[in-house]
């Protein structure tokens, strides 16, 4: 994969038709020293935000070494990392992906919501004994910008009694909960983790872990939440003013907040009418999160291999290249008033979900990659810049 010194350096040596994903794995790497040097426990990365070997090289080269996957084939990505530990955290799975992971490929964590999953866990590992048991609860999900509490999360009334069920067939039992997508209020992990305490003492159960899950916010225009190191003393405050703080280990598991600064993408402009721009990307490639959870990423115009700024910038709406008319990105995306067809859009912050919700709808799945060592258009993350890749070299 070829490296340049930016999106304005890539365009004055191509000129291309399809969109291009900017990779910039040094922006992966700097996230994961922040949360390695400041999360008072594990930090394991959530596969599904970015599977992009490039990025899960660059977070492992930092010092990750804990992975939540979700499937066989997350499963796959990590088989060569031999000192990876791999938590298999979806909490409803085959059964036959069950059996793999723990007799191929060596799992022992597995997440779980329900009496009828922790059945199929025992029977798939052939009742084995040294099984690490994370029961996920359900938690508030308010001020979160994508709620997850209606799909998994043991209710109230049904979790200690589940507690105890995994327990006693548990080596190590663990308790785990998701607090949303992007949540932009630190408190609701210290309310999930009070919830949490009092189940446990309902369930009079022993545990050995406390997961907080994801939900850590990345950067986005006009969405700007606390602090990241805010979220770490709330958490840290509240698990050691739990009754399970000194018994047990503490694990988060950020996706978005490690990559989403990892990545932009270098679309063109087709047509303009009025304050809509169509666009070569959209909702059926990198930009899913900005058309269905109306996004705001961070944009700017290039023009003749240039970022092209303005004093009087207007705000944009993008729609993407297929028929769908659902293709469309609200925004808004401040960019200059006159721009058109034939100029250039770096949009950023999509390393997170952008690579992994892309498809070949209409068939507009290709796209280029390349690697940028500038820095991301916004970032939570302050990191000095690779020294190796200097300006104008590509390889």
């Amino acid at each position: 994969m070829r490296r340049y010194s930016s999106a304005g350096d890539y365009l004055t040596r191509e000129i291309p038709q399809d969109p291009v994903i900017c990779h910039r794995p040094h922006a992966a790497a700097a996230a994961a020293r922040w949360f390695l040097e400041r999360f008072p426990g594990h930090v394991l990365y959530a596969v599904k935000a970015n599977p992009s070997p490039l990025i899960i090289d660059a977070l492992f080269s930092a010092g990750i070494r804990h992975f939540d996957v979700t499937s066989p084939r997350e499963i796959e990505l990590l088989r060569d990392y031999a000192s990876a530990r791999l938590y298999y955290m979806n909490p409803v799975k085959h059964p036959a992906h069950i059996r793999a992971a723990y007799f191929e490929h060596g799992i022992r964590d597995f997440a779980l919501d329900s009496r009828d999953e922790l059945e199929k866990i025992i029977a798939a590992t052939d009742n084995a004994q040294d099984l690490n048991l994370h029961v996920r609860i359900g938690v508030d999900n308010s001020n979160s910008r994508m709620p997850l509490e209606r799909k998994f999360g043991a209710a109230i009334d049904q979790a200690p009694g589940l507690l105890v069920a995994a327990r006693l067939q548990a080596d190590r039992l663990g308790v785990c909960f998701h607090v949303g997508s992007q949540a932009m209020d630190p408190r609701n992990y210290a309310r999930a983790i009070e919830r949490a305490n009092r189940l446990i003492r309902q369930a009079g159960v022993i545990v050995d872990s406390l997961d907080v899950g994801g939900g850590f916010p990345a950067a986005y225009p006009g969405m700007l939440s606390p602090s990241l190191d805010e979220y770490i003393r709330v958490i840290a405050r509240a698990w050691e003013e739990s009754l399970t703080s000194q018994a047990c280990e503490l694990y988060c598991e950020p996706g978005r907040a490690l990559v989403a600064d990892a990545a932009s993408v270098l679309v063109n402009v087709t047509l303009r009418k009025g304050t809509n721009l169509y666009i070569t990307d959209g909702a059926y490639g990198t930009l899913f999160d900005a058309a269905h959870f109306a996004f705001p990423y961070p944009a700017q115009a290039l023009r003749d291999g240039r970022v092209h700024s303005s004093d009087h910038e207007i705000e944009f709406s993008l729609f993407g290249p297929t028929c769908d008319s659902i293709d469309f990105m609200p925004g808004p995306f401040s960019l200059p008033a006159d721009i058109g067809a034939g100029d250039f859009i770096e949009i950023g912050q999509v390393g997170a979900y952008g690579q992994a919700m892309h498809s070949n709808f209409n068939g507009f799945g290709q796209r280029g990659e390349i690697i940028l060592a500038d820095r991301p258009m916004m970032s939570l993350f302050d990191e000095p810049l690779p020294a190796v890749l200097e300006q104008g070299i590509q390889e």
